[in-house]
């Protein structure tokens, strides 16, 4: 799959129009976002309204107040936070069930947005839910007096904070009306399950957001359902149905309903509309039920991309067989921007080190389910830092992930790929070009701040950066040094 001029604007290496704009605000929010109840994806979870939160504050202060003090002496450091997250949640939702101020969830109405996440907002709708795709609304018709009434209007993407991208994502209307006042429109499908809504517009065509922003967002948001969830998806593309088949009939039994051209009028007693997210590209599993995590996603697309009987037999998950005892070394070739210009060489490098070498150069046309198999059979996936990388996930926990990053790109390379390759338990292994290495040393100056201090480039903005360090760079790492790092990385493999 070749990295696709996403929509929403700009050439993407994790997509970042307008992010290093707000580089501070997001790492506050990587370490805000554990207590942000806008992630958490859970079962169960709502947003309790601001009147009823009000009152049983105090409730909550008393609360807390005990935890610190009953726990906080004896819970060992490493898991002391954790530890009191989960006993106060499980304080909490006892004593608003007694309280009667927790929505139970079945049998009484639900409208209720939570737009207090920095990334994401995310509407429960319960009740009787009618779907009208021809002016993009759901309807729910209320027959509780004390359910919310009103309208909100959601954008159901995963990067709220994005304004350019956000402004092409096609808005979905939620109306509460009074049921008795009401003449509810005539269901032509009705479902006994809940409905998910989202987008598979904005950066979608970008492998890395097809993951970070898609699909590892609706694995949190509906893996709990076990696939007895009904996907209305906006902006819906066949392609994208077609190369994502696999992994989303392991999340839903239902046929997708494409919400922009669906003529017949759907009804739902349920409905979630916005996906919850945790950090990039991965899980956190003290705010999934039964503690999910990312490896939980990678076992999902595992059995997603499960070769068939024949296709086992034609062998066909390396291109190779793999000489006896020989470890895998997979390297991902970028075609036009960030290129290795001495691939040839390092490949020698790599075989003399002790590798096999396989060369993968992902197109829009590549079988997913083909990558999967050449990764998880893979010891070592290397790299140059870009959205390709995204086939970490792909690796198995223990294996090594060579990330090549070019001048510029630290702080992008660390926060979108390695930090969360070592989540998923892959060895990380960074390799950090220098000047003399950068393709930028034959047109600047040594003594140029580019080379010198890429950073003082980097904080006046997203389309410098791009411009200089994404657009303009290739790179030529030092054979010794590479060979230095290879043979680390084969010191590392498993036997």
């Amino acid at each position: 799959m070749s990295e696709k001029t996403p929509i929403c604007g700009g050439f993407q290496v994790g997509g970042k129009v307008e992010e290093l704009e707000a580089q501070k605000q997001i790492k506050w929010h990587h370490m805000k976002m554990r207590d942000d109840g806008g992630s958490r994806g859970r079962k169960n979870r709502r947003s309790w309204p601001g009147g009823k939160l009000k009152r049983a504050g105090h409730i909550l202060a008393m609360v807390a107040i005990v935890l610190l003090v009953f726990f906080g002496a004896s819970t060992p450091h490493h898991l002391h936070s954790g530890f009191l997250h989960a006993k106060l949640e499980e304080v909490i939702e006892k004593n608003y069930t007694k309280a009667g101020l927790k929505e139970e969830r079945l049998g009484q109405e639900v409208f209720n947005c939570d737009r207090s996440h920095f990334r994401t907002d995310v509407c429960n709708v319960r009740g009787n839910i009618r779907m009208n795709s021809i002016n993009h609304t759901f309807v729910l018709y209320a027959v509780d007096s004390r359910t919310n009434l009103g309208e909100e209007k959601v954008k159901p993407y995963t990067r709220k904070w994005e304004k350019s991208c956000m402004d092409t994502i096609h808005e979905v209307t939620l109306q509460s009306v009074p049921a008795s006042q009401t003449s509810p429109i005539v269901c032509d499908v009705q479902h006994h399950v809940p409905g998910v809504v989202f987008s598979t517009g904005g950066y979608t065509g970008n492998l890395y957001h097809e993951f970070h922003d898609g699909l590892i967002p609706l694995f949190i948001t509906t893996q709990h359902l076990k696939r007895e969830v009904v996907f209305v998806i906006s902006e819906l593309h066949d392609w994208w149905f077609t190369k994502y088949k696999n992994v989303i009939q392991e999340m839903t039994n239902y046929p997708l309903i494409d919400f922009e051209r669906e003529s017949h009028v759907h009804c739902f007693p349920e409905l979630t509309v916005g996906l919850h997210i945790h950090g990039e590209q991965s899980i956190d599993p003290m705010l999934m039920p039964d503690h999910k995590s990312i490896w939980d996603f990678q076992a999902l697309l595992r059995h997603a991309y499960r070769p068939s009987s024949h296709e086992k037999q034609e062998n066909w998950q390396l291109k190779a067989s793999p000489a006896k005892g020989m470890p895998q070394l997979t390297i991902l070739i970028r075609p036009r921007t960030r290129v290795l210009l001495n691939i040839g060489q390092i490949v020698e490098v790599a075989k003399k080190v002790g590798f096999q070498v396989n060369l993968l150069k992902p197109l829009r046309e590549t079988e997913l389910k083909r990558v999967f198999w050449m990764l998880d059979k893979s010891d070592v996936l290397m790299g140059v830092h870009g959205a390709a990388l995204t086939h970490f996930l792909f690796m198995r926990p223990g294996s090594v992930f060579i990330q090549i990053i070019p001048l510029g790109t630290d702080w992008a390379a660390f926060t979108y790929y390695g930090e969360p390759a070592t989540k998923l338990g892959l060895q990380y292994l960074p390799y950090k070009i220098e000047a003399a290495e950068s393709s930028l040393s034959s047109k600047y100056n040594s003594t140029d701040p580019i080379l010198t201090n890429p950073a003082s480039i980097v904080e006046k903005g997203w389309w410098e950066m791009k411009k200089i360090y994404l657009n303009a760079q290739d790179v030529q790492p030092s054979l010794l040094r590479m060979k230095k790092l290879l043979q680390k990385a084969k010191s590392l493999i498993h036997p």
